[in-house]
């Protein structure tokens, strides 16, 4: 087999390669002057089992883009299989018609990733488990939580309490509880704009307890920084959050640098961190977890057609 990386995330394919104990294959790619991505792929595909890692991501209509480039670049090499490896799958959250006259982009996506020449896909904590659904070909999703469940059964919190800061990350949250063996509460909120959100109740009891709030991703951080100021006012003793992907606006930038009420935000490296983010000036605590061990095992044994279930496990 022979893995190649795209420009969104480099780093992450690099530390799968050296999971596997290899090196990327090499993967020519260029901006033209006029903004067009021009991808060579210098080795030989013909009969491979070849494997892209990239997350659409930063710029995510470029690096989607360039993914698709890399794609039909195999395909036209005669590679005998293309896995896409989406450590996060863009345009998720428009997964449904929730308004007149607008698009479901997450199928779009899916039908732009066959089209192109994708046999297979492997990612990582989808927005919408039904977005696999979204595809007829085959599907490995896999799930962040055996390597958050392992840092935070690490960590030993004297009263550990999962919470869930939306209704619609209950599922989520309830997997977490059961694995950590603690309880379980939700954060009741309404959405009053694209990056404003007011939490107004707490389903459950909450005082005294170390609070880890889990969700798949986070942008604004409006949805974690307004469930943890109404969780420090019902008493929580401290306050965490678990968050699998985290491709970070300016407004969520800002909102880590004045205080987010997080005693420590927990993510991985299926995004890599801004630039512009220096760890050591934040008010919080951020620990990144790497996923290359979890995606370099699903990618060794989906080359020898083994199954991945069991890297479901916690």
């Amino acid at each position: 087999m022979i893995v190649f990386s795209g420009t969104a995330n480099r780093p992450l394919a690099e530390r799968m390669m050296r999971f596997l104990k290899g090196k990327l294959g090499d993967a020519q790619i260029r901006q033209f002057p006029d903004g067009e991505t021009h991808v060579k792929i210098a080795d030989n595909v013909r009969g491979e089992d070849v494997y892209v890692v990239q997350s659409v991501c930063m710029r995510p209509n470029e690096m989607l883009m360039e993914l698709l480039i890399m794609i039909d670049a195999m395909r036209r090499g005669s590679a005998r299989r293309i896995t896409a490896v989406l450590p996060y799958y863009g345009y998720a959250r428009q997964d449904r018609k929730d308004q007149p006259r607008v698009p479901i982009t997450a199928k779009l996506v899916a039908n732009l990733l066959v089209a192109a020449g994708a046999d297979r896909i492997l990612t990582i904590d989808l927005h919408a488990q039904q977005i696999q659904g979204f595809f007829d070909i085959p599907v490995d999703h896999l799930y962040a939580a055996p390597v958050m469940v392992k840092y935070l059964r690490k960590i030993k919190l004297k009263r550990p309490l999962v919470v869930s800061p939306d209704t619609g990350g209950v599922k989520m949250a309830y997997g977490y509880s059961q694995s950590l063996g603690t309880g379980l509460a939700i954060v009741a909120k309404q959405r009053l704009g694209d990056a404003e959100v007011d939490a107004f109740s707490v389903v459950g009891d909450v005082e005294g307890c170390d609070v880890i709030m889990v969700d798949d991703m986070t942008t604004t951080c409006g949805t974690l920084c307004a469930a943890a100021k109404i969780l420090r006012e019902r008493g929580a003793a401290s306050v965490r959050a678990a968050v699998t992907h985290i491709p970070l606006t300016d407004k969520g930038l800002e909102r880590l640098k004045s205080d987010p009420g997080l005693d420590e935000l927990v993510v991985t490296d299926t995004i890599p961190l801004r630039k512009d983010l220096d760890l050591s000036k934040l008010p919080v605590k951020v620990t990144v977890l790497s996923v290359a061990a979890l995606l370099g095992e699903a990618i060794r044994r989906i080359h020898k057609d083994q199954s991945v279930s069991s890297l479901f496990n916690h």
